[in-house]
């Protein structure tokens, strides 16, 4: 039996499709009688639910498919475990942007060379993230979190507004979000 796992991180991507779309696209170009198995679970997080039941569900002479190394494991070592312990129960792996991995020195090498890039490719992108927050700190009116969509006159305005009317009419009439008139006017409460 052939199953492909499509994972994305987030459930915005879930809802979206995107992602999800796209593996499944992916795997089913390949493989059209494929059974797809798809889970919501970020990829910093070890314990998978759908996915730790895909694995001690298959079968010897079964296929997984993933479109990515990344799809499969978080870091060089989860990858080479789980791919061990497939290959032990004489489970096929196939990463469609790599190849067929196979239980031989050459397969397990070339596993093992291609999770060690990627796990050093995720850890530069946070390196340079972490880099790039760090030096715009540095800047005058470096300010953290997202920056303000509205100004002090809209947010004054709006909250005045709220006296003649409902929050939900004024989040209408001004576009300012009924959330953040909330908040802004619980701020301005507990200033007084």
């Amino acid at each position: 039996m052939i199953i492909g796992y499509a994972r994305v991180s987030t459930k915005g991507q879930l809802k979206e499709g995107h992602s999800i779309e796209i593996q499944t696209k992916e795997i089913l170009d390949r493989y059209a009688s494929a059974v797809i198995i798809v889970e919501q679970y970020t990829g910093t997080t070890t314990d998978r639910p759908i996915f730790n039941k895909l694995i001690n569900d298959l079968k010897q002479s079964d296929t997984l498919v993933v479109t990515k190394l990344d799809r499969l494991a978080r870091n060089t070592v989860e990858g080479i475990n789980i791919v061990q312990e497939l290959f032990n129960k004489g489970i096929a792996v196939h990463v469609i942007n790599i190849g067929l991995l196979e239980n031989t020195s050459m397969g397990k090498f070339f596993l093992t060379t291609l999770l060690a890039v990627a796990e050093m490719e995720r850890n530069t992108i946070i390196e340079r993230t972490q880099t790039g927050k760090a030096i715009a700190k540095t800047k005058e009116g470096f300010k953290e979190g997202r920056p303000k969509t509205y100004t002090l006159k809209q947010t004054d305005n709006a909250v005045k507004m709220l006296k003649n009317n409902s929050y939900t009419e004024v989040a209408e009439i001004t576009g300012i979000s009924k959330s953040t008139l909330v908040r802004e006017v619980r701020k301005r409460k507990a200033a007084r």
